[in-house]
């Protein structure tokens, strides 16, 4: 009896992992295979190419697309040259690329200038999380975009922001609030926040790479009190595997934040039921425009919640890179970690998380509680630890507010008075880089 197609393409894995292979005798191992199979590529192409409808929001409410095509090309103003593109963030899928497409770019024939060469980009569907669609003319009619886009970037193999993709690791090249500033109406932003236009140029300004303001349409709040930016760092979507929730303040797990984010924040087409949302006086703006009540008549994004999930859960945590490290350093560093750094009462290896609920007031961890109290528990989350040098970017902590793995430990050292030496706080520092 032959193995499905499935189990073949996983058996590397299974075997990597110790797992023994289904047994083709026995259907409920090979239906658990073929499921395990579909959901697996169900998943990724619904991570890096579904819109969910999104295109009604971007392009038909916002006209991003005639922006991006520009006046020459059939829209407005001077378009976005792959150039603009790559400088705010924006990567590109060698994969996708046609061979010609290769050629021109690696000997310099392609123009990088041009905004006709992003939309060649976009037919070939290789600009990572931003999906195109043409008239029959060649136009570009509507643009609408994909879990990718903040949630995967590239591997730089080709070029700068081009190459293989990398699904899971945060884009903190990205700067979502430009992207956004491009759109050619902003004028339905500025209605459902109940400010100007200009006022919500201000605002995405103030992002910045790798930053984006989830809570903004629920409660308003574009700043902190001291008047930084009230945006957040992008999240990995890997290494949430026996994590019990997926953001920094603890809305839920991975299927509900795919659910909040495919609806609220991508404007897809779904369903949304988040009574929490009705709070008047902590989420205003969600409550007046029935945010947590949220069904669409054509709902594209609730059949893909399982298989998005699947996926998820079994992104590979990358691995540092080789030397970007001291073995030896990282040795000692993991002592210090389990016993006088204290790290493993929370960061419980080999999760490096909190089994169970992992969640802490700001008094606990020694920060201000203004993004906690913006969530819908009043508490932080403890992050995953692995995996962190694709991280780095942007500083860490949910707001960036420590620059290095040094500042968050002389940070936890001061607050916890744990006295640590310069060499333990050197090599767990080290230990932290290795995970």
């Amino acid at each position: 009896m032959k193995l499905p197609k499935t189990v073949i393409l996983l058996a590397p894995a299974l075997l990597a992992a110790g797992l023994v292979l289904p047994d083709p005798r026995r259907k409920i191992d090979r239906d658990h295979a073929a499921n395990t199979g579909r959901l697996l590529i169900e998943g990724r192409e619904a991570f890096r190419d579904d819109t969910f409808g999104s295109e009604a929001f971007w392009s038909d409410a916002l006209g991003l697309h005639r922006t991006i095509a520009g006046a020459a090309n059939g829209g407005i103003g001077p378009g976005v040259s792959p150039r603009t593109a790559l400088a705010v963030g924006l990567k590109v899928d060698v994969e996708r690329l046609h061979g010609r497409t290769r050629a021109a770019i690696r000997t310099g024939r392609a123009d990088l200038d041009d905004p006709a060469t992003t939309l060649a980009l976009l037919a070939e569907d290789a600009v990572v999380g931003v999906r195109g669609e043409f008239d029959s003319r060649g136009r570009l009619k509507s643009v609408g975009i994909t879990c990718a886009l903040c949630h995967s970037t590239v591997d730089d193999s080709f070029a700068p922001g081009i190459g293989a993709p990398l699904d899971g690791w945060p884009n903190r090249d990205l700067d979502v609030g430009t992207v956004i500033s491009l759109a050619a109406d902003l004028s339905p932003l500025a209605r459902a926040l109940g400010v100007d236009v200009q006022t919500v140029r201000t605002v995405l300004a103030s992002w910045g790479p790798g930053r984006f303001d989830a809570h903004l349409i629920l409660d308003g709040k574009a700043f902190r009190p001291d008047g930084r930016t009230a945006a957040v760092l992008l999240p990995a979507a890997f290494g949430l595997g026996g994590v019990d929730r997926a953001t920094y303040v603890g809305w839920g797990g991975i299927a509900h934040w795919n659910a909040f984010v495919g609806n609220l924040e991508m404007h897809g087409s779904g369903t949304l039921i988040d009574r929490r949302l009705d709070d008047p006086v902590k989420y205003p703006l969600a409550a007046a425009a029935g945010l947590g009540h949220t069904r669409a008549a054509d709902d594209r994004i609730t059949s893909k919640l399982h298989a998005l999930q699947v996926y998820q859960l079994t992104l590979p945590v990358p691995e540092p890179p080789e030397g970007s490290f001291d073995r030896f350093a990282a040795k000692r560093g993991e002592a210090v970690f389990s016993d006088r750094g204290r790290c493993a009462e929370c960061h419980v290896p080999p999760l490096y998380a909190e089994p169970g609920f992992p969640m802490h007031t700001a008094a606990e961890i020694g920060i201000d509680d203004f993004h906690a109290q913006r969530g819908p528990l009043g508490l932080y989350r403890t992050t995953p630890l692995r995996g962190l040098f694709t991280k780095a970017r942007g500083g860490y902590y949910h707001d960036g507010r420590f620059a290095t793995l040094g500042d968050v430990v002389d940070h936890y050292d001061d607050h916890f008075q744990l006295g640590l030496s310069p060499i333990e706080k050197r090599d767990l520092v080290e230990f932290l880089k290795s995970l």
